[in-house]
């Protein structure tokens, strides 16, 4: 009797483990993107996933000096679009959302310090908007979207350094770039 409550805390726990999954993602830090003496104060930039939801929390750089920056984070999903004609006959669609982006809006610096806000992703596109993206054969045929095929396929999370005034980057490029999955 023991033995099966030790097998179940341990089922338990793995399927908790697997819950939410590290983003098997790349990671790109450009030094060259920020101000001189830029670095991590408190945490790192990471993102995870979770069914088709991407959540990159907070951290804090330190060394940004007067610079404010901008997070954004951009999810692109993928599901199948069946049509089907008066007849029965099927045709599968393939439907991509491209881009449902998410921003920080301007993170203001505070005595060199910037604390930039978790980010999650939007909630995946909904079946009717894939359908509207969908083509059928002609206008007579019936859209249908397979929810169990709507599948993030890749998201790009990006924190750029901009201008206090303008927001227009201060640098060629972001300083901090993760893709994934």
């Amino acid at each position: 009797m023991l033995r099966k409550f030790g097998i179940i805390a341990v089922l338990s726990l793995l399927v908790t483990a697997f819950a939410a999954v590290p983003a098997l993602a790349a990671t790109t830090i450009t030094a060259a993107n920020a101000p001189s003496g830029t670095h991590f104060q408190v945490g790192t930039a990471t993102c995870t996933i979770t069914g088709t939801t991407v959540t990159c929390p907070s951290y804090e750089l330190a060394g940004v000096g007067n610079a404010d920056a901008e997070a954004t984070l951009t999810a692109n999903y993928t599901a199948t679009v069946q049509c089907r004609n008066h007849g029965g006959q099927i045709v599968e669609v393939k439907s991509t959302v491209q881009g449902v982006p998410v921003s920080s809006g301007k993170i203001e610096s505070k005595n060199g310090r910037l604390l930039v806000p978790t980010l999650t992703s939007a909630p995946a596109p909904t079946a009717a908007q894939f359908e509207a993206l969908a083509t059928c054969p002609n206008g007579n045929w019936t859209k249908e979207t397979l929810t169990s095929t709507i599948t993030l396929t890749s998201f790009t999370y990006t924190l750029t350094f901009v201008d206090k005034v303008t927001g227009e980057p201060l640098f060629p490029g972001p300083y901090i770039t993760i893709t994934g999955p």
